[in-house]
């Protein structure tokens, strides 16, 4: 069972607990289990006119609705084409709407791993005009940094809103 884990309120740090793991070209990053609901393969996604490129539209998951976001785009980066790793992972949000299911579309899903609060240092400063509020702290697992996001932050504005219900 996972442990309830998030920013230790005292520390800043991260408490131990699972994460999924994903990458996005060379990169590894982690998410919180339990923000995770499911892993899709790509599916049919259903363009959204006058959404910010990084938002590929929606899908239908069983009957429910849901954006589908992009996160190379999301984080500026170069466009790929789908290959057979690419994935959907489906997320729930706790958004001022309420909750929400996003899907986010990443290269390829790792592992679902177990970080403890000694594997993670805080995020590192980059200075002015650039926001890390996103990253909840970089791991240091098997010789690799695994970016470990805050995915609400991540996905927060760009008005995934609409798309709550």
């Amino acid at each position: 069972m996972a442990e309830r884990q998030g920013k230790n309120e005292t520390t800043g740090t991260i408490k131990s607990s699972k994460f999924l793991t994903f990458q996005m070209g060379d990169e590894i990053y982690g998410l919180d289990i339990l923000k995770v609901k499911e892993i899709i393969g790509i599916m049919d996604i259903t363009p959204v006119p006058q959404s910010p490129g990084y938002v590929k539209g929606v899908l239908n998951l069983r009957g429910k609705i849901i954006p589908v976001v992009d996160l190379r785009l999301k984080f500026g980066f170069d466009e790929r084409e789908y290959t057979e790793r690419t994935c959907i992972i489906v997320v729930e949000l706790d958004m001022a709407e309420g909750k929400m299911l996003v899907g986010i579309i990443v290269d390829a899903v790792s592992e679902v791993t177990n970080i403890s609060e000694s594997d993670v240092e805080p995020t590192p400063e980059f200075g002015a005009g650039f926001s890390t509020d996103y990253i909840r702290g970089m791991a240091k697992i098997k010789g690799k940094v695994v970016i470990l996001l805050d995915i609400s932050l991540v996905l927060s504005g760009g008005g995934l809103g609409q798309f709550a219900g």
